[in-house]
């Protein structure tokens, strides 16, 4: 397949660069005037000038890496549209999980509905993600809360995963709350208990490492129990400095993810890992929290990844265009630096980045083509105004 008539061709990278780093992170490669050529799924080779024979003709419009989406929690059932109007008459994300709701009320309604059910319902979201340009997409459990909930999760997971195009990892998170009817000692050993089996089914473990939820040494536990069997990622600094990336460092994690709430010893920290930073801009508009200090850790050296987070009761919403614009628009990113960070960084942040996230010869074709007269700037700026002509998985 030959894609031609390509007015900008977005997001070059040489081979072996898993990520963008520090200033380099402002940076990435494009092309006017381009072609691409793709065989067995696979870029096989592009270049500029005119090309009068081909498969897509992009009709001078931008092709870019898809997005990569490395965290949500898409698999739920339901809707906790309730405690949007909770939240408008003043109480707090804490507030709500104080009295029993919020991630507590996702796993009551999801432990009474069935796999299939399950599965239908989160196929809505997982079709909504890919129409807007997804290509990647991590998904975590977390709404079982018990051994059979979690389970169920992660198999309908499985099951997204070998239905869909789009490359999809998976993540154990038994400790996102506290079950119903557990203490927090005797809930923490149970995902602990749950781990084998999860290994089963998933590619990473999780932790909601903050203020209310589970401390710095239950983390350590459940990692500890987790070595060699799944990839740390780590819920951290969301509602308070929690140590959560401290501790997910010490644990080798891939990602520590929210990061709404960071000081210079947490950028201290990561400088020198092989952590990727990952902020849900998306959390922070729709809580009202801080947003990240992306511009810092950049400043610092250190690479940045946005994500969606998308899930019912923080970040109703899986557009990584609109998590692109915020990275703009609030982080004062620019728009090559939100780019990289919704496209490499974030595929890295799932382990993908040989195969995802940037133009590189032998890289998956998963492609997004716009409309013509569309660059990066454009696509951040009018971020409502619909531009995607074609997904190309």
């Amino acid at each position: 397949m030959i894609i031609y008539n390509i007015g900008l061709l977005v997001g070059i990278v040489p081979e072996g660069v898993l990520r963008k780093e520090g200033k380099e992170q402002g940076e990435t490669g494009i092309l006017e005037n381009a072609w691409l050529r793709i065989e067995d799924g696979r870029i096989a080779g592009f270049g500029t000038g005119s090309v009068k024979e081909g498969d897509i003709d992009a009709c001078g419009g931008m092709v870019m890496p898809g997005f990569c989406d490395s965290h949500t929690h898409i698999v739920y059932a339901g809707s906790r549209d309730s405690e949007f109007l909770d939240k408008i008459n003043g109480l707090s994300y804490e507030e709500i999980a104080a009295r029993g709701g919020g991630i507590l009320n996702s796993a009551d309604l999801l432990n009474r509905t069935s796999e299939d059910e399950l599965l239908r319902q989160s196929m809505v979201r997982v079709n909504e993600m890919m129409e807007k340009g997804t290509v990647a997409m991590e998904i975590k459990s977390g709404y079982g809360l018990c051994p059979e909930g979690e389970m169920k999760m992660l198999r309908v997971i499985d099951r997204i995963r070998r239905t869909v195009p789009a490359a999809v990892r998976s993540t154990f998170l038994g400790a996102h709350a506290v079950g119903r009817g557990y203490s927090r000692k005797a809930y923490v050993q149970a995902v602990i208990d749950m781990i084998p089996e999860a290994a089963k089914w998933a590619d990473f473990i999780d932790v909601f490492c903050d203020e209310g939820f589970f401390t710095v040494e239950d983390t350590d536990r459940i990692l500890t129990a987790a070595k060699g069997l799944l990839t740390p990622k780590i819920h951290a600094n969301e509602l308070a400095v929690s140590g959560g990336v401290q501790v997910g460092v010490k644990h080798g994690a891939l990602s520590v993810d929210h990061l709404e709430r960071t000081t210079d010893a947490e950028i201290k920290v990561l400088k020198g890992t092989g952590t990727m930073p990952t902020m849900l801009p998306g959390s922070s508009f729709f809580l009202g929290l801080p947003y990240g200090r992306a511009k810092d850790f950049i400043k610092a050296g250190l690479s940045v990844a946005l994500a969606s987070d998308y899930n019912p009761g923080s970040s109703p919403c899986g557009d990584m265009r609109f998590v692109m614009a915020q990275g703009c628009i609030k982080m004062r990113l620019t728009p090559i630096e939100a780019f990289n960070a919704v496209t490499l960084n974030s595929a890295y942040a799932m382990g993908i980045s040989k195969d995802y996230g940037s133009i590189t010869p032998g890289k998956k074709a998963a492609l997004i083509l716009t409309e013509p007269g569309w660059d990066l700037t454009r696509m951040a700026y009018q971020y409502q105004t619909p531009c995607i002509r074609k997904v190309i998985q």
